[in-house]
């Protein structure tokens, strides 16, 4: 069995700052209360008894900053790498913006199927099928190339919930995933794919 964890980076904005819907074009490091969820992120592992044998992220920087707190604090030397689909999704004219006015553009209608369906809205840029394939695409060598190890992927909310569709695990399934929060799927070597967690936070 291969476990494959998939957690969202920490916070970029802290209590009082204004927040805005920041895409794969907005690099923020993590604030303040997200390098605290980094951390929690990271003792959590600590105490599941998660040593990952393998790390992946996205080539934004918040993602690297909470991959590495949980592997600075497992102490092994595992190499991070990048994936470059794990980017989070480019919100086109509501990049970076208030989400008042992105739900004043685009309207609660298209932003619930967003939530509940990940429909992108028009305008952002986000292609679901080929974000689906790519997280197939990695279940797929995982079971053949990592079986038996722990697999950390930290992204962000808007590509973390093409995995659950990937999986055909989404039926159900709240598929936000919160700031500093993960989930667990199980790989066995036929290919089947479970679901032991979502959404958890430290």
């Amino acid at each position: 069995m291969t476990r494959i964890v998939v957690a969202r980076h920490g916070n970029t904005f802290d209590k009082g700052d204004v927040v805005t819907r920041v895409g794969g074009r907005t690099d923020l490091p993590l604030s303040v209360s997200g390098k605290a969820q980094a951390a929690a992120l990271a003792e959590h592992c600590q105490r599941q008894g998660l040593r990952f044998n393998r790390a992946f992220c996205s080539p934004l920087q918040r993602t690297k900053q909470t991959a590495r707190a949980v592997l600075e604090l497992q102490g092994d030397d595992v190499e991070l790498k990048v994936l470059p689909f794990l980017v989070e999704v480019d919100y086109g004219p509501d990049e970076n913006k208030p989400e008042a006015e992105v739900v004043a553009r685009i309207g609660e209608a298209a932003l619930k199927a967003w939530e509940e369906q990940a429909v992108p809205p028009p305008g952002w840029h986000i292609d679901p099928p080929a974000v689906i394939g790519r997280w197939q695409e990695f279940f797929a060598k995982a079971v053949k190339s990592y079986a038996g190890e722990d697999v950390l992927l930290v992204t962000s909310n808007g590509i973390a919930r093409f995995a659950l569709q990937a999986a055909g695990l989404a039926e159900g399934v709240d598929l936000k995933l919160k700031t500093g929060a993960y989930g667990v799927f199980e790989l066995q070597s036929g290919g089947e794919i479970s679901l032991t967690s979502w959404n958890l936070r430290p």
